[in-house]
């Protein structure tokens, strides 16, 4: 098997509720993805995509595939896309860092390999561990009796799990965090992500004023060395996000035990070749991980989903349905949800296809047309 063509499709993803304000002011109310869609001679066809939460976060930008895309497209025309090492390896040696542009690659490469297989991506990954993951679902920085009202209507859809974004004025956060937090239901549980917004003293406020109550706090500040002087500080579990960027990172935070918990976005990471690495040695180190990523829609939910249900379900503290974030598709399919639960296609692949009408003519395509 070759891949014989490669192309680029760009579209808009708006945020369902209006604006996704979150951090330290940062807003977005369309998301841009870029799916990348692979041919092979024998008619089997993989995608992949990628979206940041905004153009400027974790310095990746959806434009960024396309400019990858360039570099590395006349290398992999020819090759064989179920050699997923080999197409790692390949781009790797040719563009050094920038794991986000490469991710949509490795994930076509995967859903070409199971449907070669006849399997679904979840058992290349080392079989279903997890069968139905448990979703949470983000609270956007909005006046707290609107951050209430959301959360209850979430909670109506089955979600138990919440994520309530601060990471703005820390007064004002210690009160969102004070009123929410109680008035949670048995079994359910919530997380006050700053997105790297607080400096150091006002995170370190926030949990003094706030250690009364059962939450996790996640990514409080920019960097590992500011989160693990704030944990050094604070009696609530530490979730690290951002700062997971791959395998050293996650060899650091195991051997300080930074973090009681590690957030894996499939971008952030480099696809899910490096992801699944990462993720089976923070399991192996008994660190509980989330599956998610930056953003996105269908394309990006099959692989958050496949990559859940590999995961062991003791070691899965949640996903995230991202495809139901946006009013406009990127893909057909996909995984379903039920109950509060992300449930991976069992179909050959990612059981996703990319969804034309939605996604336009290609910006860019190498290779033959058929």
């Amino acid at each position: 098997m070759k891949i014989t063509r490669i192309r680029v499709f760009k579209t808009d993803l708006p945020y369902v509720d209006g604006a996704y304000v979150w951090g330290a002011g940062n807003a977005i109310s369309v998301a841009k993805a870029a799916v990348v869609v692979i041919d092979t001679d024998v008619g089997l066809q993989g995608c992949g995509e990628f979206t940041p939460c905004g153009e400027n976060y974790m310095v990746a930008h959806s434009e960024g595939v396309e400019a990858l895309a360039r570099l590395v497209a006349p290398h992999l025309i020819g090759e064989d896309p179920r050699q997923v090492a080999r197409i790692e390896r390949l781009m790797d040696a040719l563009v050094q860092g920038h794991g986000y542009a490469k991710a949509p690659f490795d994930a076509a490469c995967w859903d070409i390999l199971g449907q070669a297989t006849g399997q679904p991506v979840w058992m290349l990954l080392g079989g279903k561990l997890t069968d139905g993951a448990p979703m949470y679902r983000v609270a956007p920085q909005r006046s707290i009796p609107e951050t209430v009202t959301e959360m209850d209507r979430h909670r109506a859809s089955g979600y138990r799990q919440f994520q309530i974004k601060v990471g703005g004025d820390w007064a004002s956060d210690i009160e969102r965090i004070r009123t929410t937090v109680p008035l949670l239901q048995p079994g359910e549980k919530a997380m006050a992500d700053a997105n790297q917004g607080w400096r150091v003293d006002d995170a370190i406020r926030v949990a003094r004023a706030t250690a009364d109550l059962d939450y996790v706090l996640e990514q409080p500040c920019k960097t590992y060395e500011e989160c693990c002087q704030v944990r050094r500080v604070a009696t609530q579990p530490m979730k690290l996000d951002e700062c997971v960027t791959g395998l050293h990172a996650a060899q650091r935070i195991v051997q300080d035990r930074g973090a009681e918990i590690c957030c894996l976005k499939i971008s952030n990471l480099g696809g899910l070749s490096k992801a699944r690495r990462v993720r089976d040695f923070l399991v192996e180190n008994r660190i509980p991980v989330v599956s998610e990523d930056t953003w996105g829609g269908q394309i990006t939910s099959a692989a958050v989903a496949h990559f859940a249900a590999s995961t062991p379900e003791e070691y899965l503290i949640n996903s995230t349905d991202l495809m139901n974030y946006n009013t406009r598709n990127t893909g057909i399919g996909g995984p379903k949800t039920s109950s509060g639960k992300l449930y991976a296609s069992d179909m050959p692949g990612l059981g996703v296809t990319p969804d034309w009408d939605s996604l336009g003519p290609a910006i860019t395509s190498y290779g033959e047309t058929p």
